[in-house]
Formats: structure tokens, C-alpha cells, sequence
């Protein structure tokens, strides 16, 4: 009996939380504002992903200069609800694939998409990497998710 009177506040809270408050949404944010960031270093031509649907969300931003390079770091949350992160950087490929994939990444086949000729690969336990690799820059799409997810964001980049 004292048990359920800690157990159905809990319960209302919870229901309260989830319903009222779309507490399950994933937190959104707005990369505008950092893409454009990126853009304006002129460190790499930025590739923006356009024509996504509702059911993605970006969580996260991030733009960093270092010596060896730019990066800039868009995470998203795809319609299976998981997440992907999207990496594009002027760090040579050499560094930054070690960095993002493992030593231990195998390619396992290409796609092609508007923005070009996309490298599979097997990259950490469970997560599976496209890779677009040119002079300039270097565009990663990483993830534990389908590879169609994968090849959703690369198509949709321009």
C-alpha cells in the first residue's frame, strides 16, 4: 500500500512528461546558424544537406579550426531514431578517417549520389560510414543505422 502511493505520482509524472511535454522528442537545433559559419571560413566547400523530411532532426552543430585543418560537425537524429553524424573538415583524409572510422575500417562498396561517388564502410562496431573524399575536403556520414539512412543524408547534401 505505501508503495503505491510513491508509485502513481510517479506514474502521472512520467505520463505527464511524456505526452503533455513530448519528452521522447529529440532535442532539436538549428545548424543555420554554423553552416553558415563554415561557409564564411572558406576552409572547404560546405556541402548543406537540402530537402530532408520532417522525420529528421538535427542535435547538434559545431564548427572548429585547428593547425592541421576545419571541421564542422552536424549531428542528426533519422526517422529510426538514430543518430547519424555528418563530419566535413579540410583535415587531409589520411588523419581524418583514422580518427572517425577506426584503423580497422574496410570499404565495402560505393554509392552514388548529386554530390558524388560515395566509399561504404565498415567503421566501429555496429556503425557503417559513406565517405567522400576530394583535394580540398574530406565529407563523412557515420552512424549505427541502416545504410539507407546513410544514403538518404549523402543524397540529400548539395
Amino acid at each position: 500500500m505505501s508503495l503505491a502511493v510513491l508509485l502513481i505520482p510517479i506514474a502521472l509524472l512520467l505520463t505527464f512528461y511524456r505526452l503533455v511535454l513530448d519528452g521522447d522528442k529529440p532535442v532539436a537545433v538549428d545548424p543555420a546558424p554554423t553552416i553558415q559559419e563554415a561557409q564564411q571560413a572558406k576552409a572547404f566547400t560546405v556541402l548543406v544537406p537540402q530537402g530532408l523530411g520532417d522525420d529528421w532532426h538535427a542535435s547538434s552543430a559545431t564548427f572548429r579550426r585547428a593547425e592541421n585543418g576545419a571541421t564542422l560537425r552536424l549531428g542528426y537524429v533519422d526517422p529510426d531514431k538514430d543518430p547519424i553524424q555528418l563530419v566535413q573538415s579540410s583535415v587531409p583524409s589520411s588523419t581524418l578517417l583514422p580518427l572517425e572510422l577506426t584503423q580497422d575500417a574496410k570499404p565495402l562498396g560505393d554509392f552514388r549520389a548529386p554530390s558524388g561517388v560515395w566509399r561504404l564502410y565498415d567503421g566501429r562496431p555496429g556503425e557503417r560510414a559513406l565517405v567522400l573524399a576530394d583535394q580540398t575536403r574530406t565529407v563523412v556520414i557515420v552512424g549505427k543505422t541502416d545504410t539507407d539512412n546513410l544514403e538518404a543524408l549523402a543524397g540529400a547534401l548539395r
